[in-house]
This record gives C-alpha cells, structure tokens and sequence, in this order.
C-alpha cells in the first residue's frame, strides 16, 4: 500500500510537468499573435471610416486592398513580389556563405583577428545606402549591385555571432577532437561548427531581416522592379495605397521569412543540442 501511494505521488509532478504552460502552447501563440494587428487594422479603418485623417494621407484598408486587386490582376504586383524575393534568396544565401567562411578564419587564427576585425568593424558602420552609388558606378543597373547589397547586409549579422560563439567554444571539446586525430577542416566541421550552432541559427534569423533592409535600400535607387521600386513609383505618381501596399508586403513577406527560420531553428536546435 504504501509503495502503491508513493509511486502515484511520484507520477503525478511528472504527468503535470507534461503538461505545457498557456502562453508556450501554438494555438495560444498563433492567435495572440493576431490580437495585435486585428486591433489595429479596426483602429485604422475607424480612422479612416470617420474622417478624422484625409485619405490622400492615411486610405482605409479597403482602398489598399483594392490597390493589390488592380495590380494582382494585371500580374504586376507578382513581378515586383517575386524579383525582391528572389534578390533575397541570392543576397541572403551568398551573404551567409561568406559570414560563415570570414567568421571561421577571425575565430579560429590570431592572425585573421589581428588583421580582419578592425577593417571589418570600421566597414560595418559605413550606411547601406553609401555603398549603393559605388556599387551602381562598379557593377552597372543590372542585378549585380543589388544582390551584393543584400549580401552585405546579410554577412555581418552571421560574420558577428559565429566568429564570437567560435572564440568561446569549450576548449576541452577541441582537446577532445584533437585527441582523435582531428586537424583543421575535420575539427572545424565536427567539433567546432556544432558547438556554435545555436549562435549560427541566431546570426541566420537576423541576417535574413537585414537582407530585406538592405534589399529596399537597392530598390529605392537603381531598380526598375521590385516591392523598393514600386514604393518609390508610388510616391512618384501619389499612389498612397500603393505605399501603403508595399510596406504590408514586405511586412507579410519578412514575417513569413522569419517564420520559416523559426521552425528551422528548432529543428536544428532539437538536432544538435
């Protein structure tokens, strides 16, 4: 009898541990996460619905909507969506490749540290928008320049967090692997990588809302496409709804981006941690 109550006494904080608190549940998390927009697409359309803002300054949501109609039926809205995703994906996915190989080499060597950090450091506080007229004079109109401008904005969130997780990697890990026989590459890619991981998946997430930064930063100057472009066109002709259009989209398509890498950091992390 006794044995009997002891082991349900034991079972029970486990069972209730199971259990997940409110706010980490999905459901929880989704719909909370509506709460806020909700609110305020209801406080802009009441603004708007009683005229307490001029319409040529704030158009009510069903303008915008109307605006996404228009340009979606006549396939532009798609070109300018589908152009910035793509200069994205190629910014974002060059950028991250070299933060990476940069980091290993400032994380790994005195020497690359000594030599790289402060002309690193000294280039990373030049404005984006600064590099855009000696990238146009280097590389033309074409896609050059604004794929190297997302890739610079992607470089140095990814350059920061893994060459300073690789400084503070356990060293009894690198004994370890030595012991082994690991040597260079094979000790960077066993040993070292995993261990900055989680810093890696972090650098990821903020590289990739850097990229869309630094992708509008190129398309407000030298684009004839793109989310950037049709933002400047809108000023240009006094579309505010389609002002108003774009910043919802890249609002929509960052949100989307972050999502994906959120549940790619958790499946990396469940992985390697």
């Amino acid at each position: 009898m006794t044995a009997s109550v002891d082991t349900t006494a034991a079972a029970a904080p486990s069972g209730a541990a199971a259990v997940r608190p409110f706010w980490t549940r999905t459901s929880v998390r989704v719909v909370g996460g509506l709460v806020v927009p909700l609110a305020v697409l209801a406080l802009w359309q009441a603004v708007t619905a009683f005229g307490l803002i001029p319409t040529y300054r704030l158009p009510a949501p069903i303008d915008v909507v109307g605006a996404a109609v228009q340009l979606g039926d006549s396939g532009v809205l798609w070109g300018h969506i589908a152009i910035s995703v793509q200069r994205v994906i190629l910014g974002f996915s060059i950028g991250s490749l070299v933060g990476l190989a940069v980091a290993a080499v400032v994380g790994l060597t005195r020497a690359g540290d000594v030599l790289l950090s402060p002309i690193l450091a000294a280039f990373r506080a030049i404005p984006s928008l600064a590099l855009v007229p000696l990238l146009l004079l280097w590389m033309g109109i074409g896609e050059e320049p604004k794929v190297t401008l997302v890739a610079i904005g992607a470089f140095f969130p990814v350059f920061t967090t893994v060459a300073g997780a690789l400084r503070h990697v356990d060293p009894h890990l690198v004994e370890m692997g030595r012991s082994f026989g690991l040597r260079g590459w094979e000790l960077f890619r066993s040993v070292q990588l995993p261990a900055t991981v989680p810093a890696l998946v972090s650098g990821l997430r903020l590289a990739l809302a850097q990229a869309w930064l630094f992708l509008v930063a190129a398309e407000l100057i030298s684009a004839s496409m793109g989310l950037g472009y049709l933002l400047t066109d809108s000023q240009s002709t006094g579309r505010v709804d389609r002002i108003f259009l774009a910043i919802v989209i890249l609002a929509a398509l960052g949100t989307l981006s972050n999502a994906l890498v959120t549940l790619l950091q958790r499946r990396v992390l469940r992985k390697w941690t």
